[in-house]
Order: structure tokens, then sequence, then C-alpha cells
């Protein structure tokens, strides 16, 4: 679903949510980063026998999840900055696999949707 009809004042609402969610998922990769960044030091700091550490297996473990979270955090970002080429050609809020528009709703929660729900049930893939 084309949101054109929605736009005030030179403002597009999808190009706006888009660039929200873009500096949130920004401002939380930096957010983890740093967290892992200790966490790598962390580990630094210890003798390098996690075996024998209490601590060790437990910060292996936040940095696995760190890692991840980061990750998929990228992810999202990739995401959301194709989904902000989508606006800028036109084509955002239509499925790229039917053709058919996005629901309103679908994009409110998931502002970097490639499909829409049926497509979406029909193909699950890693991406929107």
């Amino acid at each position: 679903m084309h949101r054109d009809s929605d736009m005030r004042d030179g403002t597009n609402p999808s190009r706006e949510a888009l660039l929200s969610e873009r500096a949130r998922t920004t401002a939380l990769i930096d957010a983890l980063s740093q967290r892992l960044s200790a966490v790598i030091e962390a580990t630094a700091d210890e003798a390098a026998d996690d075996e024998h550490d209490p601590e060790g297996s437990t910060l292996a473990v936040e940095r696995g999840q760190l890692v991840a979270q980061v990750e998929r955090s990228r992810a999202r970002l990739v995401e959301i900055d194709a989904a902000l080429e989508r606006v800028g050609h036109g084509e955002y809020g239509r499925c790229e696999t039917c053709g058919s528009p996005i629901g309103a709703e679908r994009l409110d929660v998931l502002p970097a949707a490639r499909q829409c729900v049926a497509c979406a049930m029909r193909n699950p893939t890693s991406r929107w």
C-alpha cells in the first residue's frame, strides 16, 4: 500500500517511520556493540582457563548472545535501508512476491516488510 496520499507538508509518513526505525536500530547496534566490547574486554582480563573460572562460561554465553543480537540488528538495518530505497522508487508497500498492496497494519508492525501477509505465510523467508 503506497502511502503517498498520506503526505502532508511535503513529508512522507512511511519514510519518516522508517527513518525513526533506522535511528532506533542504529542506537541499539551501538549499545550492543559497546556491551560486547565490555564483555570481550572482561574475558581478556580473566585467566585463559575458562574451564575452572566460574565466570568464564557466563561471559562466553553472554558474548554469544550479544554477537547474535548485533548480527540480527545489522540485518534489520539492511532491510530498513532497502525499504527506504523502495520508498524512493515509489515501490514501498507493494508485495515483492505477488505485487499486491501490503496492508497498513502489517507496515505499522513491520515497516520494512517486503511481502503481504498471505505471501509471507506461504513463503516464509529470513527477510521481512
